[in-house]
C-alpha cells in the first residue's frame, strides 16, 4: 500500500479543513476524505509515494471538484440554512469557530465555479503549488493562475455607489451588535433611539411573536434571545446593501439590516435570506479602500 493508515491520519485534518473550505459543508467534507482513503486502499500495488499529504491533498481536492461540478449540473443553489439538519448546521458552525474560519468568505465561496473555488482555497488559502493545482484540475498552469485570479476579483466584487453612499454610522452599530452579543442591555437601551423599531419576516420568529417592535426596551430586551444568532453574523453586501447577515455554519440565514440617526439605532429590519440573493463583500468600516472579509 502505498500510504499507510498513519500517514493518512497525520494528514486528515488538513485534508478536512480543505475539503470543508471547498465543498462548504463538514459532512461533505468527511465524504470526500473518506473517498480519498477508499481510493487509497484500492491502490495498495501503486509505488511508494514520497510526499502523502500533498498527495491525499490532490485526491481530495480531485473529488471535491467532481462533487462540485455535480452540483452544477444538477442546478443545486447553495443551502440556505434552514434547508441544512440540525446536527449538520452545529458541525458547520463548530469548524467556523474552532478553525477562526471567515463567515463572510464561506458565503461568497458559493459565487464561484468550480475550477475557481478549488483553486483559490487551494493556493489562497492552503498555500498550494499552481503546478499542483493545475494537475487537480487537469488543465495548464497558467489556466489554474487563471481560475485563482478570477476568484480573487469576483469575491472582490466592486460594489455600487449607492451602497458606499448610503451606510449607516459603523461605530454605532457595531457597538449595539457587540452589546446584544454579550446580552447587555443596558447598553442596547443606551444606543437604541427611544421611538426605534423592529421589523422582522414572521418565519424567523417563534409563533405568535410580533412582526414589528417599537422601543428600546422592548427591542433590547427580545435581543437577548436572539444572542446564538447574533453571534453567527457577518457584514457582507447582499443584493448591493450593506447589511450584517446571520449565517450559522456559512449557510444564509437571514439578514439584518440596522439605520442609525443621530448616533442611535433607529431601525432594525430582519429579512429571510432567499436563493436568489447575491452576495459581495463588504468595505470596511473605517476607510473606502479594500474589502473585508471577516469571520
Amino acid at each position: 500500500m502505498p500510504i499507510t493508515v498513519e500517514e493518512f491520519e497525520t494528514a486528515r485534518p488538513h485534508l478536512l479543513s480543505a475539503a470543508h473550505r471547498m465543498l462548504g459543508s463538514a459532512h461533505d467534507a468527511e465524504d470526500a476524505v473518506q473517498t480519498a482513503w477508499l481510493r487509497v486502499m484500492s491502490a495498495r500495488s501503486s509505488p511508494s509515494i514520497k510526499n502523502p499529504s500533498a498527495w491525499l491533498t490532490t485526491v481530495t481536492a480531485r473529488i471535491c471538484l467532481d462533487e462540485l461540478r455535480a452540483r452544477r449540473r444538477r442546478n443545486e443553489a447553495p443551502l440556505l440554512a434552514y434547508a441544512v439538519p440540525d446536527a449538520e448546521l452545529a458541525a458547520d458552525e463548530a469548524i467556523l469557530r474552532t478553525e477562526n474560519v471567515s463567515r463572510a468568505l464561506m458565503v461568497l465561496l458559493n459565487q464561484l465555479t468550480p475550477p475557481q473555488r478549488v483553486a483559490y482555497v487551494l493556493h489562497d488559502l492552503f498555500s498550494m503549488p499552481f503546478d499542483q493545482i493545475a494537475h487537480v484540475l487537469g488543465g495548464t498552469v497558467p489556466s489554474a493562475k487563471k481560475h485563482a485570479s478570477r476568484a480573487r476579483q469576483r469575491l472582490d466584487g466592486a460594489q455600487h455607489a449607492s451602497e458606499r453612499n448610503s451606510r449607516p454610522d459603523q461605530r454605532i452599530v457595531e457597538a449595539f451588535l457587540t452589546a446584544a452579543r454579550t446580552g447587555d442591555t443596558r447598553r442596547m437601551i443606551q444606543l437604541l433611539a427611544p421611538d426605534s423599531v423592529r421589523d422582522a419576516d414572521a418565519a424567523l420568529l417563534p409563533s405568535g411573536a410580533r412582526t414589528t417592535v417599537i422601543g428600546a426596551v422592548d427591542i433590547a430586551t427580545e435581543t437577548l434571545h436572539f444572542r446564538d444568532r447574533i453571534r453567527s453574523t457577518c457584514r457582507l453586501t447582499v443584493n448591493n446593501r450593506s447589511v450584517y447577515l446571520i449565517a450559522p455554519g456559512g449557510h444564509p440565514l437571514a439578514t439584518i439590516e440596522i439605520s442609525t440617526a443621530d448616533q442611535k439605532v433607529t431601525r432594525i429590519a430582519l429579512r429571510s435570506a432567499q436563493a436568489d440573493d447575491h452576495f459581495a463583500a463588504a468595505l470596511p468600516p473605517a476607510s473606502g479602500g479594500g474589502l473585508e472579509l471577516s469571520a
